[in-house]
């Protein structure tokens, strides 16, 4: 790719925020490890190049939602470190006010919706979003944000004719990182090439580079000015990886230490690094300064966490939908 397609300032920004993404979660792994932080935990790390493409490609506005490995995108989108560290402590001053944790990160000021912990069911409301967006007379875009195990989901199929019948402005993205929890998409189906399941429904679609945020930038750009014009939705399938497992539980045999290896050459923040010191003049030192200015970020965001409070014991009814005249439960 040519040095000049992108500018300074946007290698800086992808930088600075794909490895603000990587310490925070190399954090929340080890705090994880040291039992801080329970429960379910899903790590973002080696994905950093989608949230960082997509950022750029479209405006606050446009609003994002995804599955349970949520933490990147959360951050991605403006999210505070401080509320989404203190949410995975279960704390008040989380943005889910404790009562969420890992798989349920929301931020409605930063046009954040999750965060979902039931597999595909994001891809529907993604949908309901981009409709409300319609409705309203927006020009706004929703990125919907599933992994390659949710597209085996009925809900996909449903929400990808209804989507093109009504040409809503939504831009499905499969992050497919091979494996789903831990199954090679390989002998999940006979369809591997994820984007041409867009086919069936004449929706335009592509395949990417997950691992370069350029090429994310490029075919999330051409999917969002569609959309804004209105014509309709694209499918975009990112082939990227997890350096972790699944999930903090997972023992990861199903794949070799080479494999992961030959992925981490790819890295796209060691790619954005060597970018500022190779063609845009930067120094180690300037490096220095944004990595020591991400490590405080993250410092901070544990110190918050450890010394906030814990949900009172009032909170725990509170937020909950409930049915006045429910019929159904006799007192």
């Amino acid at each position: 790719m040519a040095a000049t397609k992108f500018t300074k300032e946007t290698y800086h920004y992808w930088y600075e925020m794909m490895l603000l993404l990587r310490k925070f979660e190399e954090k929340v792994g080890q705090l994880y490890g040291m039992q801080k932080i329970r429960g379910f935990c899903h790590l973002y790390i080696g994905q950093e190049a989608l949230a960082a493409g997509c950022m750029t490609a479209t405006r606050q506005e446009d609003p994002f939602i995804t599955a349970y490995r949520d933490h990147g995108l959360a951050l991605a989108k403006g999210m505070t470190a401080n509320e989404c560290m203190a949410e995975l402590y279960g704390k008040a001053t989380g943005c889910s006010k404790g009562k969420g944790g890992s798989m349920h990160f929301f931020g409605v000021d930063k046009y954040f919706f999750g965060g979902h912990g039931i597999v595909g069911a994001q891809i529907g409301t993604g949908a309901g979003l981009a409709f409300a967006e319609k409705y309203k007379g927006t020009d706004n875009v929703c990125l919907t944000f599933f992994g390659d195990g949710a597209a085996r989901q009925g809900m996909l199929h449903e929400t990808f004719n209804l989507a093109m019948i009504w040409q809503l402005p939504v831009i499905f993205i499969c992050e497919n990182n091979n494996y789903a929890m831990g199954t090679s998409v390989t002998r999940t189906s006979n369809v591997t090439d994820i984007y041409k399941l867009a086919d069936a429904y004449e929706m335009p679609a592509d395949k990417v580079d997950g691992m370069s945020p350029e090429a994310v930038h490029e075919a999330v750009s051409r999917a969002v000015r569609r959309a804004r014009e209105g014509g309709g939705p694209t499918l975009l399938e990112m082939k990227t990886y997890r350096y972790k497992g699944h999930s903090m539980s997972d023992p990861q045999k199903y794949r070799s230490k080479d494999e992961v290896e030959e992925y981490k050459e790819k890295d796209p923040i060691e790619h954005c690094k060597s970018k500022l010191l190779s063609e845009f003049g930067y120094r180690e030192e300037d490096i220095t300064l944004i990595d020591d200015r991400v490590k405080s970020v993250v410092d901070e965001c544990v110190r918050f966490a450890e010394e906030s409070p814990l949900p009172d014991d009032s909170e725990l009814l509170k937020d909950v939908y409930q049915q006045q005249d429910y019929p159904f439960i006799v007192d």
